[in-house]
């Protein structure tokens, strides 16, 4: 069992830059892969950025690629999403989840979410 923590989340300006963190109960946050998801009001959950066990692959979405940077350290059982140049479109609640699957949409555990605002 793993239980997800997001903090971070807030009121910014577009442009502006926040660090969406996500702590992790349990010894064994290292053997599992963590994401990051987003949902917005009205449309569907969807996925922003993966990163594997050790921190050595990730993949994101077409749209915040260049912009978001999804990390982990595992001593500290925390995974960070660092967004960068955000946009009024990136305003959503968004979620922390782990998977013990090589499959980077299918979530095992998840978080209860923190909101991230982005004014225009």
């Amino acid at each position: 069992q793993v239980q997800l923590v997001e903090s971070g989340g807030g009121l910014v300006q577009t442009g502006g830059s926040l660090r969406l963190s996500c702590a992790a109960s349990g010894r064994t946050f290292s053997s599992y892969a963590m994401g990051w998801f987003r949902q917005a009001p009205g449309k569907e959950r969807e996925f922003v950025a993966t990163i594997n066990w050790n921190g050595a692959s990730t993949v994101y979405t077409d749209s915040v690629k260049g912009r978001f940077t999804i990390s982990r350290d595992n001593a500290k059982n925390t995974v960070y999403l660092q967004m960068n140049s955000l946009k009024p479109e990136d305003t959503a609640v968004y979620y922390c989840a782990a998977r013990s699957t090589g499959n980077y949409l299918r979530y095992d555990y998840w978080g209860q979410g923190t909101q991230v605002t982005v004014s225009s």
